[in-house]
This record gives C-alpha cells, structure tokens and sequence, in this order.
C-alpha cells in the first residue's frame, strides 16, 4: 500500500476544514486597507488611507503566548490564548504611538484538530476587532513527533503605523513628569514559568482549586485574557502628547521602564498606590518569592505606564476613565542613572 501524509500523521484534509470553519471569524477583522481574502499565499494591506501623514512610519511587533498555553491545554480551554496572543504584539506597537494595521498568526501543533485551531482562531479575531486590526493572513502547522497529540504553540506577527513627528520614544521625558499605570486584567502572558511553580508545585494547588478573594479556580484566574489597551491609549493620544508609554511584559517594571528613560533620570514607582489582584495577593502572602523578583517579572497588577506632564494628570486619568479604564498614578520621575526605584 501507498504511503501517504496522513499516515505520517498530517491530514490536510482536516486543515482544510479548519481555514473554512476560521473564515468568518478572520473577516469580520477587514478594516479599510485590507487587500485580498484568505485563502492568497500572502495578506495585503493598502497605505492610500494614510496620506495625512507627512512621514509615515511602519512600526512591526512579534511575540507568543509562553508557557500559560500548558494551563489552556490542560483546561480544554482554547479560546482565550488567542486574545494574549494579539494583546503581546499590538500593546507593544501602541507604546510608540503606533495604531495596529493588521496582524498574522502561526498555530503549530502535534494533532490538527479543526473545532480547537477555530476556537483560537476566535480568540484571535475578537482581539483584533478590539484592537482596531485586521486579521489578513496565517498558518496553521501540524507536526507530529516535534509535538505531542494534544500540543500546540501560538506566534504571531502584526504592523502599525504613526507619523514620525508623532512617533513616541521617551526622549522628551523630563525630571517632574508624571507615571500613570492602567491597571493590568491579571498575570497577562508573561511569568507563567514562575506562577506555575509557585502554585502547582511549591505550594501544591491544582488548576481546579479555587483561589482566595475570587469566585474562580486558580485556573480560570491565570487564564484570564491579557488587557488590550489599543483604543483607551489612542484616545489618550488624542487629547494629550504623551511622553512615554510602557508595556509591562517580560522584565516587569525594573526591566521595561528604564528602557525609555533619557539619560540621568529615574523612574520611581510607589507600590502602595493601587489595590492588588487576588491573584498577586496569594503570591506575596505566600512569601515565597523576594519582592524585587515579583517587579522584575510580573506586572503585579499594572499593565501599562503612561509619561505626562505634572498639568496634564487630570486630563489623561478622565480621558482613560471615560473609556472605562482603572488609572492611577503611580510615581514620578526623578534624578537618576536610567533605573525603576521602587517604594515599598
């Protein structure tokens, strides 16, 4: 008998109806600009609508999900990652000003099933469709011996643009201005290696144990959807120029806030200005890990940092509210050698 691919352990005929079972959920993203439909070999985007823009810039962003994929395959849970998966690209791209264009994705996985890959596939569009992005194109691999039957991993890719004279860097940051952090939804999608050995392991908690000060289990809480913060901080922008904006991702607040700061000043950031989470209430009291470990790694309840100007506090905090955002403000910048100071 003929070999053939799919008793190698690939069915292309089971990705075919996975592109059909995405297709709805992949053009509801169309934005003005998109080119083409799925099913090209490549997705399209037309700049024409741009030309109010005097110096248009292409700013590009590129992340996963980690190790919180290993929490939604053990839950079953699939259609959420997908939300993390936008949120890690199109957060960054906002930080310099950027308005996200549209987006790409790369699912691989052991097992191609069509009902999972479309549930991420959701998450992904509903993503989008928030963050004001088209979803223009992707790729689904299924891989088998390089992932096991149930394993799969996200990437994806997506494209902003901004005016250079518009375009946000830190470099006007001056000593006086003014931190403001956009409170996070929960762990977001970076420190899961640390949360999951805190929790599973070191202090022994199943998935399925509910965690204290929620109505939840431990997790349904980590799995709660990184906060996409596109459309508040553009409104924002519209009001006010910022000086600076941070994503607090991997490196926390020690590694990510000095990474804008000119020459000669630091960030000082008061813990003690926002109400904590459940979720990094139990990993404090379990005092297992140092405090400068937990701001160095997870966001510990603030997502995003926002640079303004002392006068110009007011206007962002109502701007933000008025879109339903919890802000506060959380520090200053001062003298320094480009470091976070934090205040217990």
């Amino acid at each position: 008998m003929a070999l053939t691919y799919e008793q190698s352990g690939v069915n292309i005929s089971e990705g075919n109806r996975a592109v059909e079972l995405m297709k709805k959920s992949v053009q509801k993203t169309y934005r003005e600009g998109v080119v083409g439909d799925i099913g090209l070999f490549s997705g399209g985007f037309s700049l024409k609508a741009f030309k109010d823009m005097e110096d248009p810039i292409l700013l590009a962003s590129t992340d996963g999900v980690g190790t919180k994929i290993l929490i939604s395959q053990e839950l079953g849970i699939h259609n959420t990652v997908g939300i993390d998966l936008v949120a890690m690209c199109v957060n960054d791209l906002i930080c310099q000003g950027a308005k996200p264009l549209f987006f790409l994705d790369y699912i691989a996985s052991g097992h191609l099933e069509a009902e999972k890959i479309s549930q991420l596939v959701q998450g992904i569009s509903d993503a989008c469709v928030e963050s004001l992005c088209s979803l223009i194109g992707g790729e689904t691999a299924e891989m088998p011996g390089l992932y096991g039957e149930e394993e799969y991993d996200l990437a994806g890719f997506s494209v902003g643009i901004v005016d250079r004279e518009k375009m946000i860097d830190g470099s006007k940051i001056q000593e006086g201005d003014i931190l403001i952090g956009l409170k996070s939804s929960g762990i977001h999608s970076n420190g899961y290696s640390l949360v999951r050995r805190l929790f599973l392991e070191e202090l022994g908690m199943k998935l399925t144990d509910p965690l204290k000060g929620t109505n939840k289990s431990l997790g349904e809480v980590l799995l709660t959807p990184t906060k996409l913060y596109v459309q508040p901080i553009l409104k924002v922008l519209e009001e006010v120029d910022l000086k600076g904006i941070v994503n607090i991702t991997g490196g926390g607040f020690i590694e990510n806030i000095p990474r804008i700061l000119p020459e000669g000043l630091n960030a000082q950031v008061d813990v003690n200005t926002w109400e904590k989470l459940p979720i990094f209430k139990a990993i404090e009291e379990s005092e297992l890990i140092e405090f400068k470990e937990m701001y160095r790694s997870l966001n510990m309840g603030i997502g995003m940092v926002l640079v303004c100007r002392p006068e110009e506090e007011e206007k962002v905090l109502k701007s933000l509210s008025r879109c339903g955002e919890e802000a506060v403000k959380i520090g200053s910048i001062v003298k320094g050698n480009k470091e976070c100071e934090l205040i217990k």
